[in-house]
């Protein structure tokens, strides 16, 4: 038989079970000592009342105060152990919650990108140091209660088994009624939520082109069916809640009359009477609470399956063997890539190979393949079949860590990050000043930033911020050129930029080239072929040329005219007044 291998998420509850264990036996103290009160009121109705003994009162009253302040302290202690089990769930899971955030929207090309398996880690971190997890620590130690009833009186007993029993099928009841639809509510929210953090991101688009109503009514739809589910659930979870609240509150009375009844019998004494009453409420207080915390339950176990399911799905990567430095070599044998997610493969079958140091013109129709092909020579997508690699490894299977130093990357949307123009070029590791100047220097934005108000110190946003789309475009250009890797990928490099900028970035390019860098230029731009040494076409996912740049361009151009001319069909064929033609190739 199999064992089934656990999540990271149950891995480190078990890490912390000892904890859990202590609150156990705090609370079996706990609830020892809340028998207390009843036993000092039924000391003061049965031997303070009838002797009339000050000393007695006296007694009873500091033994109940010394036992009350240690209960006070158990409390204290087993909220603080919970505390305690919060930060170090906290502490071993969350770094590992947020790598899974960014794997997961990697792998899904973005269409996942938010940071609900974070908020799923402090639902349920809130949920188990938070006041609700006692009334399930407590309610175990309901048959000491019971046990308690029942020597006062086998009746008084009877009731608190009895209504104990009701209790639970209630709260059985409040599970399968309410845990469906606030699954439900939970799916819709988390949809809602990532529709309007996508839309937000995308503001000055939907502002512009008045798109604004369009996407509130969707959110607005979302959101109802959010508020219907939890309404059902809230319906049907107050009805339990009141039922609970209501008939506790009732047999507490009843068990008061039932008192009074034996108490006329001269079966108990008044004072067991009371007491009987007090210690029903108190054993029924777990069942109580749990039925009104039920819906913080139902939604910590909820986020709890969510976290084991994508843990399951994406399991820690294992530590790969530190590889030497690469020198840039790019080869791809048969590598057939697919976006996240897609069915159907964007590159298929490419063969080619990239020397250490060649720069490389990438050009060919839209949707080509030419972003593709950028992101699996990076290992962000990993290819489907045949291989992708760096150096002769995997281009997918380096430790990121470690090769990110040696790689540079432009995209077509360019992101900047919060924080100083230093820290986003320096990649927001330890900002090397001179290394930092040089960057800037190699992609000619340096006097550019001595020119913004607080220079390298200007603090910018995920937008840029202060910055246009040219300027952000050569700070994404100086961040890839930072450290002199030694492969750099740029995908349409220019197309923010004016005269001015596109000058700059073939000056960037050369200085590359003289480093030894290997390049990798997608372009629709013609003019930036001037300065890559090999080309490459591709069209339908497929490298239809690849060599010398001036070979391609030469067999670019002999295709051109032969397409243009076009060929007659031999005499005889076709209509005789209108000769065939082959079309286009």
């Amino acid at each position: 038989m199999k064992i089934e291998e656990k999540t990271d998420l149950q891995k480190v509850l078990l890490n912390c079970r000892k904890s859990f264990v202590y609150v156990g036996v705090f609370s079996l103290f706990i609830n020892l000592l809340m028998l207390v009160p009843t036993f000092y009121m039924l000391q003061l109705y049965d031997r303070v009342v009838a002797t009339g003994s000050g000393s007695t009162l006296i007694v009873l009253t500091v033994i109940m105060l010394f036992l009350m302040a240690t209960m006070g302290g158990l409390e204290w202690v087993r909220s603080r152990i919970l505390v305690r089990v919060g930060t170090r769930i906290d502490s071993l899971l969350g770094g590992r919650l947020y790598n899974v955030s960014f794997k997961r929207a990697l792998l899904t090309g973005g269409a996942r990108a938010n940071t609900q398996p974070l908020q799923d880690l402090n639902g349920v971190k809130s949920f188990l140091t938070g006041n609700s997890i006692f009334a399930f620590f407590d309610a175990p130690w309901l048959p000491i209660y019971l046990l308690v009833m029942f020597m006062f009186h086998p009746w008084i007993g009877m009731i608190g088994l009895v209504a104990a029993i009701i209790l639970a099928a209630v709260a059985i009841a409040n599970e399968v009624f309410t845990s469906k639809p606030l699954a439900e509510a939970t799916t819709h929210n988390v949809e809602a939520t990532t529709t309007t953090a996508t839309n937000l991101r995308n503001a000055e688009v939907i502002e512009s082109m008045g798109m604004l109503g369009k996407f509130r009514s969707r959110w607005e739809e979302k959101h109802r069916k959010v508020q219907y589910w939890q309404a059902i659930a809230s319906d049907r979870g107050g009805a339990f809640t009141s039922f609970s609240k209501t008939f506790r509150l009732t047999v507490q009375s009843l068990v008061l009359g039932m008192g009074a009844y034996l108490v006329i019998q001269q079966q108990i004494t008044p004072g067991l009477m009371i007491a009987g009453s007090v210690l029903l409420g108190r054993a029924l207080s777990p069942i109580d609470q749990m039925i009104g915390a039920w819906k913080g339950f139902v939604s910590a176990r909820a986020q709890y399956h969510q976290l084991n399911t994508l843990l399951d799905a994406i399991p820690e990567g294992s530590s790969a063997m530190s590889l030497p430095a690469p020198k840039g070599e790019v080869t791809a044998e048969n590598a057939v890539v697919a976006p996240p997610g897609a069915k159907a493969a964007v590159l298929k079958g490419i063969n080619f190979k990239i020397q250490a140091g060649d720069a490389v013109g990438v050009i060919g129709p839209s949707a080509a393949g030419k972003s593709t092909l950028a992101r699996s020579i990076l290992g962000i997508w990993p290819t489907a079949a045949g291989s992708m690699r760096i150096d002769g490894a995997e281009s997918s299977s380096y430790e990121r860590e470690e090769l990110g130093p040696y790689i540079g990357y432009l995209p077509q949307d360019i992101e900047l990050f919060d924080g100083s123009i230093s820290e986003n070029i320096a990649r927001f590791g330890d900002v090397d000043a001179e290394m930092v100047v040089q960057a800037a220097r190699d992609a000619g934005v340096h006097d550019m930033i001595l020119h913004l108000p607080e220079g390298y110190d200007t603090l910018i946003g995920q937008s840029g911020g202060v910055l246009s789309g040219g300027q952000r475009q050569r700070i994404g250009l100086a961040r890839a050129l930072y450290g002199n890797p030694s492969l750099i990928v740029l995908d349409e490099p220019n197309s923010n930029l004016d005269d001015q900028g596109e000058h700059a970035l073939r000056a960037a390019i050369n200085s590359c080239k003289q480093k030894g860098s290997t390049l990798v230029v997608i372009t629709h731009s013609m003019s930036l072929l001037s300065v890559v040494d090999k080309l490459m076409v591709m069209k339908d996912g497929q490298v239809v040329a690849f060599g010398a740049r001036d070979e391609v361009l030469a067999k670019i151009q002999a295709m051109r005219n032969q397409s243009q001319s076009g060929q007659q069909l031999p005499a005889g064929r076709g209509r005789p007044d209108k000769p065939a033609q082959v079309g286009q190739s």
